[in-house]
């Protein structure tokens, strides 16, 4: 039986990664009633997923433990995809829908990777480098597989190293960007010594591994299941066997309900004040979806989000200053991965760039925008609701989405039959902050 609930609270944050988890934490100080939902089984994200990562275990276990401590309630498993009004959020469950109702909402709904359509990606054993990793987490045997990973950003060197130290034979390391670009995002790294420090261990972590920039997977090759890589190295055309490849060009934020709710967006990212409130009042976001800037930044948005959320501003605005220096490093993100020219040209005119819908590039070249394309060919109308092809297509073509739809995910019908009819007015919470 398909069930019906109601949770109410003061401050609900939506997202458990990093930027959540110290938005809760804070909120939950001045005694308010603090509700964490999160789609995945337990907390942490994508990047402290299950055991954690590397360099940030030690970090992730110190917050995760004061989530504990505090009287925060967590709602694992329920993943957000409706704002039918205001101050109401639904959220779906294996076999339940739960009204989320709240005073102060904080969005913290992270990234994901984005994906470059190329001859051959869609073969089993082409993944996204974080996904391969995630599936590595969650039990897949890696040891002894030949793995390339290829696309860029730092995630390629996180990524190889977790592989590596679990008995992976990592045969490359491609980076789309320059060694020029990649030269200056080294020298930034001098004003962040948490950062030098975590970059030293990862070089360690994978001393003797082949890196080469200027470099990008031209065609994955295999009949049932991936067996070889074709590269570009250095303008030079290079054949690779392996068993696996992990391929992500960076990350792409999710922003999908703050634009839903109609917050505001700037270049891509969910536009917000010094206190990290969007457009909308008491609605606030933290995290990879104002700009990707790694864990340290979304742990201080996040807590500056979760004071700004219960009126401590003053406090808050302790934390502008190491703030300012993390979105240094952001930038220096942004300037040094952002994806070259020649990656439009991957993809061959019977190049799925669409998997959920089968469509192919060379359908996709007859429109001149997104809706077109989604109306014509449906491009973005299957499950994935263009998550994947959606990035894809911005950068190929330079479209732009119009628009998001509820539900933000896909929902299940008979969890959609059983919300009640929206009332009056109902409010919000009882008790709580006034």
């Amino acid at each position: 039986m398909n069930r019906y609930s109601q949770e109410r609270f003061d401050v609900l944050v939506v997202g458990g990664g990093p930027a959540g988890i110290a938005a809760a934490v804070s909120a939950a100080k001045s005694g308010a009633r603090v509700g964490i939902v999160d789609e995945n089984p337990g907390l942490g994200g994508q990047i402290w997923r299950g055991e954690g990562s590397g360099a940030h275990s030690s970090e992730a276990s110190s917050w995760l433990n004061q989530v504990k401590a505090t009287s925060v309630i967590t709602l694992y498993g329920k993943r957000v995809f409706h704002h039918p009004e205001p101050g109401v959020l639904l959220a779906e469950g294996v076999d339940d829908v739960c009204e989320l109702g709240y005073r102060t909402l904080i969005l913290a709904t992270g990234a994901r990777e984005r994906f470059l359509p190329f001859p051959g990606w869609t073969l089993p054993n082409v993944t996204g480098a974080g996904g391969l990793q995630a599936l590595v987490k969650s039990g897949l045997p890696i040891s002894g597989k030949r793995v390339v990973v290829t696309g860029s950003g730092p995630l390629l060197l996180a990524v190889a190293a977790y592989l590596h130290k679990h008995g992976a034979e990592i045969s490359l390391i491609c980076e789309q960007t320059s060694w020029t670009h990649l030269a200056r995002f080294a020298i930034t790294l001098l004003n962040q010594p948490g950062k030098l420090a975590q970059g030293f261990r990862i070089k360690k972590d994978i001393a003797g591994v082949p890196f080469v920039a200027n470099s990008w997977p031209l065609a994955a090759h295999g009949k049932s299941v991936l067996e070889a890589v074709t590269i570009s190295r250095a303008g030079k055309r290079e054949v690779v066997k392996c068993d696996y490849l992990a391929c992500g060009f960076h990350l792409v934020p999710n922003i999908e309900l703050p634009v839903l709710m109609g917050c505001q967006t700037r270049c891509g990212y969910v536009q917000v004040d010094d206190l990290q409130q969007t457009t909308i009042k008491s609605v606030f976001c933290a995290g990879e979806p104002t700009g990707i800037g790694g864990v340290d930044l979304a742990l201080v948005e996040g807590q500056i989000a979760g004071l700004a959320a219960i009126g401590q501003g003053p406090e808050a605005r302790t934390l502008f200053h190491k703030r300012e220096k993390l979105r240094l490093f952001a930038h220096a993100l942004e300037d040094s991965f952002c994806l070259r020219s020649e990656l439009r040209s991957l993809p061959a005119s019977d190049t799925l760039v669409c998997r959920c819908e089968d469509v192919p590039y060379s359908r996709l070249r007859e429109h001149t925008c997104w809706r077109s394309a989604k109306l014509h060919a449906r491009c973005g109308m299957g499950p994935c609701q263009g998550r994947i092809c959606g990035p894809a297509t911005q950068f190929l073509f330079k479209w732009n989405p119009d628009s998001v739809r509820p539900p933000v995910f896909p929902a299940r019908v008979e969890h959609l039959a059983v919300i009640p009819a929206p009332q009056q007015s109902t409010p919000a919470v009882t008790g709580g902050l006034q």
